[in-house]
């Protein structure tokens, strides 16, 4: 049994291979079509495609004007890329705590960290559970700060009736391989503002507006560049198999919440183990399933050995010495303590699942 699955459908391998026959494999129709489905299958906002979660990230901070000397409040239990991203635009990482029952960043504490440097906030919607965005919205309204959603985990998530993905001003997707949507390596920025979309389009290809700066009798583009610009937009062949899977999103969410629900009816009352809170105001598309549990590595081993595996996902990224050493964080230091997650994916079966159940209800 695998912990990750990566899902391909047949018709992704098609239209890649349609791609590669056909050569024009760069950035062309197919990475603008696949923004108008994510828009129109999803409800995401003006989705700008790129070619990673960490570039959209990136992207997302420098429109909005984060550089050096600045400060970004992000929790500390996330990927290293949420952080890198920050380190990249020379500004700091300023870690906030988190809701130990959620793993989601908890708003009373950014509204503790923020400074007059602060610049922007990025929740991050810890395993597709959406983090308590109106009143994380509010203190940045507030504080003139931007805010820009880390959904790496929350393709599908909804939060009190709208999609994540159209609540901030900047959302930030990943379609890396092993995510509900993969385009191989891929991501996605979502902008309210119809002046950031068209910002995060030029800047995603080095600052050069693809259609207005048109070329010249001699064959190049002309353009006088302004801003400093990346090299990171989403090709067809990624854009084909982001296409491809596209169709099938709606079930795997499906299959991942029905999983989840009967992770969290089944497992009720074992001892030693602890179910995350889950508010009727939101939904989940459990990336995978936290729970917390006493002997963490003891439940580890005890499930490894019958043939199941479980995961500590990310542990706190301030571990890492480029952040500049561990915070002082109650919420943070208990979850990361006891957090684990079990498998949820299109690729278990439900024999499978049983396994997982049976093996966590023998104990540790």
């Amino acid at each position: 049994m695998e912990f990750f699955h990566t899902h391909i459908s047949p018709r992704a391998v098609a239209l890649a291979s349609e791609v590669l026959k056909s050569g024009l494999v760069s950035e062309g129709k197919l990475a603008r079509q696949f923004e108008h489905e994510l828009a129109a299958t999803l409800g995401l906002r003006n989705p700008v495609s790129l070619n990673s979660g960490t570039s959209a990230l990136h992207l997302a901070l420098v429109l909005a004007g984060v550089g050096p000397g600045d400060e970004v409040i992000l929790p500390a239990q996330t990927f290293v890329a949420s952080g890198l991203s920050i380190l990249m635009c020379g500004a700091q990482p300023v870690f906030a705590d988190i809701q130990p029952m959620t793993g989601n960043i908890a708003p009373e504490s950014i509204a503790r960290k923020i400074t007059p440097k602060t610049k922007a906030v990025m929740p991050v919607h810890w395993m597709g559970y959406p983090c308590d965005m109106d009143e994380i919205n509010g203190i940045a309204a507030d504080a003139g700060v931007a805010v820009i959603e880390d959904a790496a985990h929350a393709l599908g998530a909804t939060y009190r009736g709208k999609p994540v993905g159209a609540l901030s001003r900047f959302t930030a997707f990943s379609f890396q391989a092993i995510k509900h949507l993969t385009t191989g390596d891929g991501g996605a920025l979502c902008c309210l503002d119809a002046g950031d979309e068209g910002e995060a389009r030029r800047r995603r290809w080095f600052g050069i507006d693809r259609d207005r700066d048109l070329p010249s009798a001699l064959g190049e583009r002309q353009y006088n560049l302004s801003h400093l610009g990346f090299k990171y937009h989403m090709n067809d062949l990624a854009a084909a198999v982001g296409l491809g899977n596209l169709a099938d999103v709606p079930g795997v969410i499906h299959r991942h919440r029905e999983i989840g629900a009967l992770y969290r009816r089944e497992l009720q009352g074992v001892s030693g183990l602890t179910q995350l809170e889950h508010s009727c105001d939101r939904e989940s598309v459990h990336w995978a399933y936290t729970i917390l549990v006493d002997r963490r590595s003891q439940f580890v081993s005890a499930l490894a050995s019958r043939g199941v595996p479980a995961s500590v996902v990310h542990q706190r990224i301030d571990r890492n010495g480029v952040f500049g050493g561990l915070t002082s964080l109650e919420g943070q230091d208990f979850f990361d303590r006891r957090q684990v997650a079990l498998p949820i994916h299109v690729g278990m079966t439900d024999e499978d699942l049983q396994s997982v159940m049976g093996a966590v209800r023998q104990g540790w």
